[in-house]
């Protein structure tokens, strides 16, 4: 912050006259390469010391800024900068004015002029009176500001608006006859002179000293701003309730400019010997603390005692009390920085905030650590969510805290050699690995509370306060699936629109919309929370090693032999507590308890396990399914066509040869639309590789793109399991880092990846096979929104590394305006290319075009080499 604030003094300094708000971040940018921060333009008011704020007499919404030498106040700082005063004679007291104050009397005048000579750089009209009365110890005459005329004679008078009270007033400078006059009058008592001169000075560092803690209470310290960016880390001070977290930001302009501001507060103070402890004192008035190992604070008296002062540290948000001796008043330079410390609630925990486990939980858990934060709204109080990043994988703090508070006695602990009967099997992924429900006490009292809120949302009518408004990841919520509710918790966020869950207690994950979800009643939270998830992840034990990665034709056996069935049994043979799996010999009702008939031996006497190539399976079972949907049929996110919901025994018992029977690859969308030659188009540019090659997309279609990627994700997260063939250069819906996006299929590698290219943004990736599936006839519709471009106006045949960088930093992920030069058609719409002028209109007042930057660049490039 410290930074900032010198470089705004020095484009003021430049500016002497003067400089519009609105204006200020284009010439911060144009002289430091940085944009500035919008919400530094809000603190400057606070910011006296750097530099002063006008509005105009015109009215309007702009702002002036002037350096802050043009409104100066009565500050101990500027004591080595003032000219010493002129021997002062002893006050007397002036009649107040009458009539019109048409005259001024001469006492008065020859105060004035002796006051201005201290003010070298001016003084506003305005704070005449006060410095008047501070110096002399006499009121001004109050109707004298209404006619600065009457000062001509002693002072000039700069009038810089209507208001004359916004007049700068100047000491006179003394003309030549003048000065050899008042030299010669001097010569015989300079000693005498000097002597009072110095008396006078004393005493008015003394006044000052003693008006310094009025002047201070009138000093606003700026409000914190909250980081900007995605996720900034802050340190975990102390908690009472989780609704009352205290922490601090980390980063250059927080926790390094608070340790630039009390380096040079230990500087201040130790080199000041004439600064002494405070002596009157009141709650609430800011102080500097003088703290253990010679450390400078910034506090805040919360309490008085004798000799004693309990203070809050308004940079680190503990208290203590310290000794009276070693508090001193805070001087007004150590007040632009904000005051570090300050709360937060964690998110997901607000009901509970008050529990002493969870308290104790979090406590232990956060308390003098780092943590990544992302911020799900910038309220006074923001809620947060936690996440360690010192591990290989981050680690969601909330999630792991409401975890800690789960009631143990319902937690389902296996045994080894033991049976258990009444097991529901109730997903099984694509690698063989299944979750199950056993019979325990968890699992009843869950039931009983589902039942619970099924009632009280049947009796109470469902208002707006039971939608999730801020979902986030970790959060738990319910969802309704086939006629009842269930607990999910909230695994990946894609937009307002779409997440992902996972189901707590059968082990299932899908995609949802957020308007699917519910909060739990508060009623209900606390004992909901307390149970833990009922889904128990086991694998079959005791499969041959030569058996590896299971085939799409095993896992529809397991799934169409035992998947939903409640009346399976277990026996268990290993607990994996690190990796959290157990490992059961399964038997459905027939079979128990032979170990010959198990689910084990069949499967693996069963001709399931020729691998067939280019062939995969879903990783999601088809068990999920929305409240929209019957039978549990699979959902099409709100449209039509029986074409696309098939039951899941028609899935397994489908023909391996008929797999894309109903999809027709030929069928595309018509091409983007793209300006003519000529014209201008608004595009966004994804990606950028150099000037002769990069793509855009139209501007004014991203919004659809984005609705058609909620779309996908939805349907395709709970879509049936399709066995395909894949082929070169045809076109595919991937799964690429939990987004489904329109590929083209390019390449077919031996290890099991695929290379796609990103239909819509251009991007060229590698993805499992597995991750592949046929795209839909709905997906078609919207015209793939990734056009190769090529940049016009630049005549180079061979791009540096370094130039293409640079080109990169300009125009990668920014929206431009692009000049149509050409279009070159193609029958296939991802093979089209336009050559485009790139022009960047973010700048208030100037247009940057691309190719005159890279042009340039390329001239000085040539001339260094």
């Amino acid at each position: 912050m410290d930074e900032v604030q010198n470089r705004i003094k020095e484009i003021l300094n430049k500016h002497n006259n003067g400089i519009w708000i609105s204006k200020l971040p284009h010439f911060y940018k144009e002289l430091y390469k940085e944009d500035l921060n919008q919400g530094i333009l809000q603190l400057f008011e606070h910011w006296p010391h750097i530099c002063t704020v006008e509005k105009p007499c015109s009215g309007g919404q702009d702002l002036l800024l002037y350096p802050a030498k043009r409104k100066q106040l009565l500050r101990s700082e500027q004591d080595t900068e003032k000219v010493l005063p002129s021997p002062l004679p002893a006050p007397k007291h002036t009649p107040p004015l009458k009539g019109s104050g048409a005259v001024m009397p001469m006492d008065i005048k020859e105060k004035v002029a002796e006051l201005l000579v201290k003010y070298t750089s001016g003084l506003w009209a305005s704070a005449l009176p006060k410095a008047f009365e501070d110096v002399y110890k006499v009121k001004f005459p109050e109707d004298a500001l209404k006619n600065l005329a009457l000062l001509s004679d002693v002072c000039t008078i700069d009038y810089i608006s209507g208001n004359p009270q916004k007049a700068i007033l100047y000491a006179k400078l003394p003309s030549p006859t003048d000065q050899i006059l008042k030299d010669e009058g001097q010569a015989q008592g300079d000693y005498d002179i000097k002597t009072m001169i110095e008396q006078e000075y004393l005493q008015l560092e003394k006044n000052i000293a003693e008006s310094s803690e009025t002047f201070m209470e009138d000093i606003t310290v700026p409000p914190l701003v909250i980081p900007t960016e995605a996720s900034p880390s802050v340190l975990v001070v102390e908690l009472s309730n989780t609704n009352e977290v205290v922490i601090r930001y980390v980063g250059k302009d927080y926790s390094a400019a608070q340790e630039l501001m009390e380096d040079e507060m230990k500087e201040y103070y130790s080199k000041h010997p004439n600064v002494t402890p405070v002596q009157a004192v009141h709650v609430g008035q800011l102080l500097a603390v003088n703290a253990e190992e010679d450390a400078w604070l910034r506090a805040q008296i919360i309490s008085v005692e004798e000799s004693k002062l309990k203070v809050c540290y308004v940079d680190y948000g503990f208290s203590e009390n310290v000794e009276k001796s070693k508090a001193y008043k805070l001087n007004p330079k150590f007040c632009s920085l904000a005051f570090q410390a300050t709360k937060c609630k964690l998110a997901g925990l607000e009901v509970l905030n008050d529990d002493s486990d969870l308290v104790k939980v979090v406590e232990s858990l956060t308390c003098g650590k780092i943590f990544a934060v992302e911020i799900l709204d910038k309220a006074d109080i923001p809620p947060l969510v936690l996440y360690d990043t010192s591990g290989d994988d981050d680690i969601n703090i909330n999630a792991t805290c409401l975890k800690a508070i789960c009631d143990k006695s319902l937690e389902v602990h296996l045994q080894v050699d033991a049976m258990y009967t009444n097991v529901k099997v109730t997903n099984i992924c694509s690698d063989g690995t299944l979750y199950c429900q056993v019979p325990c006490k968890g699992l009843n009292k869950l039931n009983d509370l589902l039942h619970k809120i099924e009632d009280y949302f049947h009796c109470k009518h469902m208002t707006s306060e039971y939608f999730v408004s801020l979902p986030f990841c970790g959060k738990i919520c319910l969802f309704h699936c086939k006629g009842k509710w269930l607990r999910v918790e909230i695994t990946n966020v894609h937009s307002s629109r779409a997440l992902d869950v996972q189901f707590l207690d059968s082990g299932n994950a899908t995609s949802v919309k957020v308007s699917e979800l519910r909060e739990i009643p508060p009623r209900f939270l606390h004992e909901m929370i307390a149970i833990p998830p009922q889904a128990i992840k086991c694998c079959l034990a005791d499969l041959p090693q030569s058996i590896g990665m299971w085939t799409p034709d095993a896992v529809l056996w397991l799934r169409d032999s035992v998947l939903n069935c409640s009346d399976c049994s277990i026996k268990v043979t290993k607990v994996d507590e690190n990796r959290g799996i157990t490992y059961v010999y399964l038997f459905t009702p027939k079979n128990f308890p032979d170990p010959h008939r198990s689910i084990n031996r069949q499967i693996t006497n069963a001709d399931l396990w020729k691998h067939q190539k280019d062939v995969f399976l879903s990783a999601i079972s088809n068990t999920v399914s929305s409240p929209s949907s019957k039978n549990g049929n699979t959902p099409l996110s709100g449209h039509t066509g029986e074409n696309f919901r098939k039951s899941f025994s028609e899935v397994i018992k489908k023909p391996m040869a008929d797999h894309t029977s109903s999809f027709s690859m030929e069928e595309l969308p018509p091409p983007v639309h793209l300006s003519k030659p000529g014209e201008h188009m608004d595009v966004y540019v994804p990606v950028a590789c150099h000037p002769g090659y990069f793509v855009i997309q139209p501007w004014q279609e991203i919004h659809k793109l984005e609705v058609l990627m909620e779309e996908m994700i939805l349907y395709y997260s709970v879509s049936e399991e399709r066995h395909i063939a894949v082929e070169k250069d045809q076109v595919y819906a991937a799964k690429v880092e939990n987004k489904w996006h329109r590929v083209l299929l390019k390449g077919i590698l031996a290890n099991g990846l695929v290379s796609v290219y990103e239909l819509d943004y251009g991007k060229h990736e590698l993805v499992n096979v597995r991750k592949v599936q046929p795209l839909v006839d709905m997906f078609r519709k919207l015209p793939f929104q990734a056009v190769t471009a090529q940049l016009a106006g630049v005549k180079c045949s061979q791009w540096s590394e370094e130039a293409s960088m640079v080109f990169r930093n300009h125009v990668e992920k920014k929206p431009l305006v692009a000049l149509v030069q050409t279009v070159i058609e193609h029958a296939n719409p991802w093979d089209r290319k336009v050559v485009v002028y790139l022009v960047d209109t973010s700048l208030p007042d100037t247009d940057t075009w691309i190719h005159d930057f890279m042009s340039q660049y390329l001239v000085e490039l040539s001339r260094v080499n």
